[in-house]
């Protein structure tokens, strides 16, 4: 384990003892459990990115017919 020194300000510093004492835990494990939930859901976010990356595209079908005109799209029957 590494030790390290952060710097909270007050409110955030109490809110965060508050919250660990609830859960029967040091401020220290909290943090610890957050920076590892983090760093796991990168991970995870990374190597889905690289799978997704890897996939070859895939082709777009063509409509065998052609697309509407733009008059025939906003045509509006009976409004004149």
């Amino acid at each position: 384990m590494k030790n390290i020194t952060i710097t909270l300000d007050e409110q955030t510093a109490a809110w965060a003892r508050v919250y660990a004492a609830k859960r029967n835990m040091s401020l220290s494990r909290f943090l610890a459990e957050i920076l590892d939930a983090r760093m796991r859901e990168s991970r995870e976010y990374d190597r889905a990115m690289r799978r997704y990356l890897a996939r070859k595209p895939t082709a777009i079908s063509r409509p065998t017919d052609r697309y509407p005109s733009r008059d025939k799209l906003h045509e509006r029957h009976g409004v004149r």
